[in-house]
């Protein structure tokens, strides 16, 4: 072993290797594969693509993404059932996987076929476990488009354990078998956590369905002013030393609840307006996020243990006196809010995850009283609060399962478990 760590930095899985089996070999990535670069020139091949989860799918199943251009299909590489499928440009998120279907995929990839010394469903688990995926960040210059590439040199120096086949075809059934079982409890919970959010939404709704005695206006009535953050470069971590500052996140109010460890470092040196401050009471709305779902997410600000600013991503609505923030809250997150929401970002062409200010600013509300507002919000507060907990508790679960889950597929893939005594 200490031979194959003199050719590049393999340090997130050296340890691991050093205490694999003595029946196991260690082989290097170019001694197990042949790369494979045979083109579609014909155009008989479906078009296929590679999702971050290691599944290589009809390229039509994606949904919304770019038609390549037609002088660069006879270019794309054929890939056979079990051909091993790499996204070099997205390898750090997941960008790795066997193929289960025959078919084309795009010239930026490529493609590889095991000599048979590795089982397809063996190197499956394998590349895509945890410290493999630790190991490709290490290959990567930075974070940027192209820097995060990562090059044929270092993933052919890459060392691979190799267990005697009997035992390849053990852990990959062993992983198949109790994979299934964590990812169905995971599916379970995730219905549960639906079934609560639309108890939730339903008693909001209830709440907030208004009365031939309400207020009805423009949000903009409601408001003394609107205000957006800023686009710095960040840095990774919390801002959680003194003198630092933080910007916040867009998803940091998903689904209606604001989560303060959504941000990102400031550099100390960056100048910013004093306004964009975050401030206990604030009503943040969220105007972009990857998924349209999320767009539009609104949440109050009820506690701060960090120094946060908002970002461009982020409105912050300042209610009149007659408006009280809770309420406010509380209506955007009620249905009828969400239906406006879709309907704006459906109808801003080019922009389709974006939630544009004027759209905003027009969406139709309903208010009562201040006293009334206060009633409402205080009500919601009360009874959401369990089923807020049942949901957070159920979230926690989901993430333990997919930590047990990923721990044990490095365990099994790298000898630290001995499988053969479970199967």
């Amino acid at each position: 072993m200490s031979s194959l760590t003199l050719i590049g930095a393999h340090r997130a899985v050296s340890a691991l290797l050093e205490t694999r089996p003595k029946s196991w070999s260690v082989v290097r990535f170019k001694g197990l594969f042949d790369r494979l670069n045979q083109r579609n020139n014909e155009l008989s091949h479906e078009m296929l693509s590679l999702r971050s989860t290691g599944e290589v799918v009809a390229r039509a199943e994606m949904g919304g993404r770019q038609e390549p251009d037609e002088a660069s299909l006879p270019k794309y590489l054929i890939a056979e059932i079990d051909d091993l499928i790499v996204n070099p440009m997205w390898l750090i998120g997941g960008g790795i996987g066997v193929s289960r279907r025959a078919g084309a995929v795009s010239p930026d990839y490529r493609v590889f076929r095991s000599r048979g010394v590795l089982l397809p469903r063996f190197i499956h688990y394998l590349l895509r476990s945890q410290p493999y995926l630790d190991q490709y960040v290490l290959y990567t210059r930075a974070q940027t488009t192209f820097d995060r590439r990562v090059q044929q040199p270092d993933l052919d120096n890459l060392p691979m354990p190799v267990p005697p086949l009997e035992e390849q075809r053990a852990i990959a059934n062993y992983l198949d078998r109790e994979t299934v079982r964590i990812d169905m409890l995971i599916e379970e919970q995730q219905r549960l956590i639906e079934m609560l959010g639309e108890r939730r939404a339903a008693m909001v709704d209830a709440a907030l369905a208004p009365l031939s005695s309400w207020t009805r206006t423009a949000l903009k009535h409601m408001l003394s002013g609107i205000d957006q953050g800023v686009s710095p470069q960040a840095e990774a971590g919390l801002a959680d030393e003194p003198g630092t500052w933080g910007v916040l996140k867009a998803g940091c109010v998903n689904r209606g609840v604001f989560r303060q460890e959504e941000h990102k470092r400031l550099p100390n040196d960056f100048g910013f307006d004093p306004a964009i401050g975050v401030e206990v009471g604030d009503v943040i709305v969220s105007r972009a996020n990857g998924s349209p779902d999320l767009v539009g997410s609104a949440a109050i600000v009820e506690h701060l243990d960090y120094r946060l600013i908002l970002s461009d991503k982020l409105f912050r609505l300042r209610p009149k006196h007659l408006v009280d923030p809770k309420f406010l809250a509380w209506g955007l997150n009620s249905g009828r809010y969400r239906v406006q929401v879709r309907r704006a970002i459906s109808g801003a062409e080019g922009l389709a995850n974006n939630l544009p200010l004027s759209k905003l600013r027009a969406f139709e509300m309903h208010y009562p009283s201040l006293t009334e507002q206060r009633r409402i919000a205080a009500y919601l507060d009360g009874q959401t609060v369990k089923i807020d907990t049942l949901i957070a508790e159920t979230w926690r679960f989901i993430e333990i399962s997919k930590e047990r889950r990923t721990a044990l597929i490095a365990a099994a893939v790298t000898g630290q478990i001995d499988v053969r005594e479970v199967v």
